[in-house]
């Protein structure tokens, strides 16, 4: 049995779909924000939201599970990246109360589906 049509498929998963609604959400945020902001916080925010969902595609796309696993793990690393920037744009008072509100269930349910889906590939065989 092959998995790469599963493998592939990474449009599907909960995770990747949770990943691109923070990327786009954080998107609009920094599109309002003055170039100052934008050129330091903004660009570095940006990158690191949109590198979550990238890795995700990244292993699915690759023909081992420990290749996934690598570019899981890169994606989680780019999500406390996120947190990071989140928390300083936050503090600089860049984002409303209403935007933290939006961000905040995002976040939170995305690192433990980000460590479940890292855990569910390690606990997969591989037909290699």
């Amino acid at each position: 049995m092959t998995h790469n049509k599963k493998n592939t498929d990474f449009k599907n998963l909960h995770v990747y779909q949770l990943s691109a609604e923070l990327a786009d959400l954080i998107w609009d945020i920094v599109r309002e924000w003055d170039t100052f902001a934008k050129n330091t916080i903004g660009q570095q925010i940006v990158r690191s939201a949109d590198s979550i969902g990238a890795n995700i595609a990244e292993g699915c796309g690759r023909g081992s599970f420990q290749d996934n696993r690598r570019f899981v793990k890169i994606a989680r690393g780019s999500l406390n990246e996120t947190r990071h920037w989140l928390t300083r744009a936050a503090k600089r008072q860049l984002l409303t109360e209403e935007q933290i509100n939006q961000i905040k269930p995002i976040v939170h349910e995305l690192a433990p589906k980000l460590n479940a889906y890292l855990n569910s590939i390690g606990s997969q065989k591989s037909d290699d």
